[in-house]
């Protein structure tokens, strides 16, 4: 299913991580990005996670915020 990527994500993370997660995208030949995806949607689909294609990022973190208070 074809997404529309209009959005950025910028993470810090550590060298292990990088260099993880560059060996599983060259393993599946994907691009990094792509393997964050493929994780993040197995990860979801795992724990019953959906996203609201309504909800804009800032209400999900309110959401957020507001459970842990």
């Amino acid at each position: 299913m074809k997404r529309l990527k209009d959005e950025t994500l910028s993470i810090r993370t550590s060298a292990d991580i990088k260099q993880l997660v560059q060996l599983a995208a060259a393993r599946e030949h994907r691009s990094v990005a792509s393997m964050v995806e493929v994780l993040v949607l197995a990860y979801a689909q795992k724990h019953g996670l959906k996203a609201d294609s309504n909800a804009p990022v800032s209400a999900v973190e309110q959401k957020k915020k507001h459970e842990t208070d």
